[in-house]
């Protein structure tokens, strides 16, 4: 049985996808799922499952939702395959599965193979990023994230996932031909203004087509509204591309 969170959360088996019930069910199973086969002390599922509105039998309410996941677990596994185990650890829970049944582990695990072969096999590291962003189907922990726990792992999830745009990107700017992703770094840089490594390589995308003019404007637009909106310069990274852009710097080729 293997689970999904990078969209919402749901269960794989072999019958298919399934929904997981109940709202509640979906945050307690994220939480623990999220946890990384490490024991959740009750009162943070607490604050996972009622923030900070909980009911005055607090405790019997979590038993009883724990009693209904495992038995949501159960139906959803089939004849077929295994629930993963749901125990009572002091301080509080723990779901015990393989680290490969979580999509999460699984996008992780091919960032850092994609990372570990970058400058040495780069068509193995694209490959190892492709499979890793084929794993989303939207923001991560969508019907959950409203607990701390939840929330705090979707938003970290999402910048890896950026990271993980970008890291592809810049692999087409080093071994492909740049102008295939002019385009996409033009939307990722309108949709994640702040992150100078977008426009740093939209920069150099732009000048390896031979577009010195537009990389040029890139960095200005990018410095007026960073003086604009935030009162800050470009970094000194940027500002160093942006002179060896002007200067038609050897290392740009």
């Amino acid at each position: 049985m293997k689970f999904r969170i990078l969209g919402p959360v749901e269960s794989e088996v072999d019958s298919g996808v399934r929904a997981i019930p109940g709202e509640r069910q979906r945050r307690l199973l994220a939480t623990l799922l999220v946890s990384g086969n490490r024991p959740v002390p009750a009162e943070q599922l607490y604050a996972e499952l009622w923030g900070e509105d909980p009911p005055p039998t607090v405790e019997n309410a979590l038993q009883a939702h724990v009693y209904r996941l495992r038995r949501t677990l159960q139906r959803l596994a089939g004849p077929h395959d295994s629930p993963p185990a749901l125990v009572t650890r002091t301080p509080g829970y723990l779901l015990e599965i393989d680290p490969v049944d979580l999509d999460m582990n699984i996008f992780r695990e091919r960032i850092a193979q994609s990372r570990a072969v970058r400058t040495t096999d780069p068509g193995f590291a694209v490959s190892a990023l492709d499979e890793a962003l084929d794993l989303w189907r939207g923001s991560p922990l969508q019907d959950v994230a409203a607990g701390p726990i939840c929330q705090s792992v979707s938003l970290q999830l999402n910048e890896e996932h950026v990271t993980a745009l970008e890291d592809k990107l810049w692999l087409s700017i080093e071994h492909e031909d740049p102008v295939h992703v002019i385009g996409d770094l033009k939307r990722m840089s309108s949709v994640h203004p702040w992150r100078e490594r977008i426009t740093e390589m939209l920069m150099l995308a732009l000048y390896r087509c031979g577009r010195q003019a537009e990389a040029v404007e890139a960095y200005n637009d990018v410095r007026r509204r960073l003086d604009r909106e935030l009162g800050m310069e470009p970094s000194v990274q940027l500002k160093e591309r942006f002179q060896e852009i002007l200067n038609q710097a050897s290392s740009l080729h």
